[in-house]
């Protein structure tokens, strides 16, 4: 089957089986096996299929008229190879262009089952997830919602650990003592007054070697980071909370509306009003 390109992050875990995924921005298939399991992070166009060489069905065509019950279903479709069976379901956040997180996943998480980070939680969770969505009742959807969430946070474990020292962004830099205080504090407090200086006094640094540390690491100056964090928060709450505009600069550090809406349009190309509205329809 293929996926078209969307805004979600698409999650493939193979309970039995074998299959091979093929990516337009990757030259080679990659194969999978039982107990592996694949991230499309940027919701990029991608084919699932029994061999490299088998056309690629639409998931669209698979599905037909059926109503998902919640959001979820069983899909089966019969062809002349092995048996194979999968998990899948999809992961969104907003603004994937920029959004802090996105921007440090490669295209393509490729989780093998005998690494040793995946090994227990992922057979149970997908165990869990797999009766949920297949049994259905009362309250599957909100379990659903939970075990996918464990799926995403664990996928950045296992990643993560398998990255050397000084790589993977803001995201690798938590591990690092000096510079994850600092992450953590803006992170928790984003609208705080915060300065070169204010920051680094936090890691227990001076101001040069906490600003070049920060950028080898994080891969951006501190400011920097804290502004494009902040205008993330702005539209988490532009979203979620009927707040004024007033309000929301205030809680990620902008002391004025204008000054805000002047950063949020410098971002994102557009007003926060215009924002909200787009979002609310």
């Amino acid at each position: 089957m293929f996926l078209t390109r969307s805004d979600y992050a698409h999650f493939h875990a193979l309970e039995r089986g074998h299959c091979w995924l093929r990516l337009k921005s990757r030259p080679r298939p990659v194969a999978l096996s039982r107990g592996d399991l694949v991230v499309v992070t940027r919701g990029e166009r991608h084919v699932l299929s029994d061999s490299p060489s088998t056309p690629g069905v639409s998931l669209a065509r698979l599905i037909g008229p059926k109503e998902t019950s919640g959001g979820h279903m069983v899909m089966r479709h019969a062809g002349r190879g092995s048996e194979t069976r999968m998990v899948c379901g999809a992961f969104h956040l907003e603004n994937p262009e920029t959004h802090p997180l996105l921007t440090l996943l490669p295209p393509l998480l490729h989780i093998k089952a005998h690494q040793s980070q995946v090994e227990g939680w992922l057979d149970s969770t997908l165990r869990l997830l797999t009766f949920a969505t297949r049994e259905g009742g009362p309250g599957v959807e909100a379990v659903v919602l939970r075990l996918t969430g464990v799926i995403f946070v664990q996928v950045l474990r296992a990643w993560l650990a398998s990255l050397p020292e000084g790589e993977g962004g803001w995201l690798g830099a938590l591990r690092d003592r000096h510079i994850g205080l600092a992450l953590a504090a803006i992170h928790q407090f984003p609208e705080r007054d915060w300065t070169v200086a204010s920051l680094a006094a936090q890691t227990g640094l001076s101001r040069s070697p906490f600003s070049a540390r920060f950028s080898a690491l994080v891969g951006e100056p501190p400011l920097s980071y804290l502004t494009r964090w902040r205008m993330n928060t702005a539209t988490r709450l532009l979203r979620e909370r009927e707040l004024g505009l007033a309000e929301i600069a205030g809680r990620v550090g902008y002391s004025s509306e204008a000054a805000f809406s002047k950063a949020f349009r410098r971002q994102f190309k557009t007003a926060p009003g215009a924002y909200r509205r787009r979002y609310a329809r």
